[in-house]
């Protein structure tokens, strides 16, 4: 019993720190900036796209410029 608690303990610890979470996006003009930060290794997987805004969704994404 002690190491299925342990197996499942340890198994949300590990999907907990790699999960990624879209923190924000921000609109400026035919253009949006994604942010997507992370839990894994204290945020070192951080990342910031800019993509056009279009009829279907999001197009043309790049990562790290300016918008």
């Amino acid at each position: 019993m002690k190491k299925i608690k342990a197996l499942v303990v340890g198994s949300l610890l590990a999907a907990a720190l790699a999960a990624c979470a879209y923190g924000g996006a921000a609109a400026s003009g035919e253009k949006v900036v994604v942010l997507r930060n992370d839990a894994f290794l204290f945020g070192a997987l951080r990342a910031a796209y800019v993509c056009k805004i279009t009829d279907t969704g999001l197009s043309d994404c790049q990562a790290a410029t300016a918008p």
